[in-house]
């Protein structure tokens, strides 16, 4: 792979594709992963190549955190140890293990996903990227992660952290295709799984989105930018909106009301109930007990709580209904009303 840029002059000059050749492959190969080796983070789902732990940790860990994966993870083991288990809970259960994580399709799926596999595949899991991209939520990049960590596939990844590796390594923004080209010529044939986790380690703790640590970097000798591309890409706007709950909580009791099973997002989620028009009967604001941030997707929530009487003084109807406090535990919770149970102490 080559690339040509112009001199001042105006003549071409040809730019050479620093892994152009199987020795600087094979070099890049053993530099990484000799990295890998010594370097790499202590995390649960690394123990052992277990695919149905592989599995789950992949689903997690798709638009979310490390740090925020790895206490959900475990907790959800000891509920789920393994796929029958998971095949034979209800989904509202599962979604009370998930509830935290937010995107809650990936639980739907992956219950789904445990159901098929322990029905039709007799609890067998597939062994080839092909094959787990016929199952519910498993696209290109998840099947290729779980057939290569989990049964040494050749099947090279691509996600943000191998996109901008690539991209600094060649010196240029790359698209798609040819992103997935340059990694599956890559990938190390003996060692696909941790090549691949390699790759996204390397993105994830060394070259960083805005100031890549390319001291510390162990390819950095062969990355042409060894920095910043120039002209980065512009985040998404955010929006700013503010939102009004109600907090009706008494006797080990708190009222809550559950989405739509239909609703667009985190459909059949139990939150408190949003209060439309914060005003009491008499048309004064009501008094805000407790604010807290929030943020979803793009846009910055300004959350206010109104600590609702058991009299309903207010002369509010509040929808839902009230749940006992030792029962929350187990039913699907939006991460906001996660979060404002337990910045009212109802919660731990």
């Amino acid at each position: 792979m080559m690339s040509v840029r112009k001199k001042s002059g105006g003549k071409a000059a040809v730019c050479e594709n620093p892994l152009s050749n199987p020795t600087a492959r094979t070099a890049f190969r053993k530099m990484l992963l000799n990295w890998y080796d010594a370097n790499k983070r202590d995390l649960p789902w690394r123990k052992d190549r277990d695919p149905y732990r592989v599995w789950l940790s992949e689903i997690m860990l798709q638009q979310t955190r490390v740090a925020a994966v790895i206490e959900k993870y475990n907790q959800f083991l000891l509920l789920f140890p393994n796929v029958k288990a998971l095949a034979a809970a209800s989904q509202s259960n599962v979604l009370a293990a998930w509830s935290g994580l937010g995107y809650y399709r990936r639980a739907r799926a992956l219950h789904d996903s445990a159901q098929i596999i322990a029905k039709d595949f007799g609890g067998e899991f597939p062994q080839t990227a092909e094959a787990w991209q016929k199952l519910p939520g498993i696209g290109r990049y998840t099947s290729s992660a779980i057939a290569s960590i989990a049964f040494g596939e050749k099947a090279a990844v691509v996600d943000g952290n191998v996109e901008r590796v690539a991209a600094r390594i060649l010196g240029r923004r790359l698209t798609a295709p040819e992103t997935w080209v340059l990694a599956g010529g890559l990938i190390s044939p003996k060692r696909p799984g941790d090549f691949n986790q390699a790759m996204m380690e390397l993105g994830a703790t060394v070259c960083l989105p805005g100031e890549p640590k390319c001291l510390l970097c162990p390819v950095a000798k062969l990355c042409k930018t060894r920095g910043n591309l120039p002209g980065g890409l512009r985040p998404a706007k955010s929006r700013k909106a503010t939102v009004f709950y109600a907090l009706d909580h008494s006797d080990g009791r708190v009222r809550l009301a559950q989405r739509s099973k239909q609703a667009s997002v985190m459909p059949a989620m139990w939150e408190l109930p949003e209060l439309a028009v914060p005003e009491n009967a008499n048309g004064s604001s009501p008094e805000v007990w407790l604010r807290l941030k929030h943020g979803i997707m793009t846009t910055n929530y300004d959350v206010r709580v109104v600590r609702e009487s058991p009299d309903a003084s207010s002369g509010r109807k509040l929808l839902g209904r009230r749940i006992p406090i030792s029962e929350l535990k187990t039913i699907p919770l939006t991460g906001l009303a996660r979060k404002i149970l337990r910045a009212a102490q109802i919660l731990n």
